[in-house]
């Protein structure tokens, strides 16, 4: 778990070294798959860490790194000025938040910053932060994005949410374990970030988990409609980035691709799974969408336009300047 014995050096390396002005005494979380290579970085780093979890063992290579035990949340939080918890969910990190007897809470001296790198619920990160704030403690919300590989390489992203000054002050942990950090808004900004980046990517595999099936029962071999399709545009674009074409900007005319003709492709897709008796579900969704869109009159407008149907069930309404998104998109 502890990994490349020089990772940690190479990842500071590469963003310029660490503001060792910035360092601070860190208590750590939650050592499992992805933890366990947060806290070895951190170590690898230079940081005075302490680290707990609920099996001791877990800490052994850690340990041997250098790394200090608390027995408890609460001996972790007397020990540390910034905490990190990476935990299963929102049951597991209120718990080590909350419990007033060997929760963080009760060891936590007042200034302390408490970022958790869960998938969490905003509502409980939200809970946590306001009984934290009564007592001069801090919560931030800070899920990552990169998995196990990312965890260990430092190649990582991590949404922020919470107080911005509190989080410029002590962010420098966060900069060790990620390389894209981004402070997203208000307490619960970066969990909401994070379940949507997730049920996102799920919903897009399940997707292509039917139209692929779909594809192979088609007759096409599957490597060779794998290699095909992976070159169209979907294939090449960033997932997220086509929300900033016509979507963001709210505007749909002149049109890329007309919604008039995807319509018939998507139909044309759906037609090919009653032929074949491939259940296409998400499609059949689309496809009702997409009529929908068109009975409003929308049909030589860009395809896109579609998306206007959920804004309205959602009962939410923007845009965004166009200026403003070729920033984003250049800041990469």
């Amino acid at each position: 778990a502890v990994g490349d014995q020089h990772a940690g050096a190479e990842i500071l390396t590469q963003r310029g070294g660490p503001d060792m002005a910035a360092f601070k005494k860190i208590g750590f979380i939650g050592l499992g798959t992805m933890g366990a290579h947060f806290a070895s970085n951190l170590i690898k780093a230079g940081t005075e860490i302490t680290v707990h979890d609920i099996q001791r063992d877990s800490a052994d290579a850690h340990l041997s790194a250098g790394a200090k035990w608390a027995d408890t949340p609460r001996e972790l939080a007397a020990a540390s000025e910034v905490i990190l918890t990476s935990l299963p969910g929102p049951t597991e990190v209120e718990k080590v938040a909350l419990d007033e007897t060997d929760g963080l809470i009760a060891g936590m001296k007042p200034g302390t910053v408490l970022f958790d790198l869960s998938t969490n619920s905003p509502t409980t990160v939200r809970h946590i932060h306001e009984v934290f704030a009564a007592r001069g403690l801090h919560c931030l919300d800070a899920p990552v994005s990169g998995g196990p590989k990312g965890a260990a390489s430092g190649k990582l992203a991590i949404w922020v949410g919470g107080d911005k000054t509190v989080f410029s002050a002590s962010r420098t942990a966060l900069d060790i374990l990620g390389d894209q950090v981004r402070y997203i808004g208000p307490i619960g900004a970066g969990t909401v970030a994070k379940l949507v980046h997730n049920a996102a990517g799920y919903a897009i595999q399940t997707a292509l988990a039917e139209v692929f099936s779909a594809g192979v029962k088609a007759g096409v071999e599957p490597l060779a409609l794998f290699a095909a399709v992976r070159q169209g545009v979907r294939g090449r674009q960033r997932t997220f980035d086509s929300l900033a074409e016509h979507y963001l900007i709210n505007q749909y005319a002149p049109p890329d691709f007309t919604l008039r003709l995807a319509h018939k492709d998507v139909a044309l897709a759906a037609e090919l799974g009653r032929e074949l008796g491939v259940p296409m579900r998400l499609i059949d969704l689309t496809l009702a969408d997409m009529t929908e869109a068109l009975d409003r009159g929308w049909g030589d407008r860009d395809s896109r336009v579609a998306m206007c149907l959920q804004q309205e069930r959602a009962g939410v309404d923007f845009t965004v300047d166009p200026k403003d998104v070729l920033a984003v998109l250049d800041a990469d």
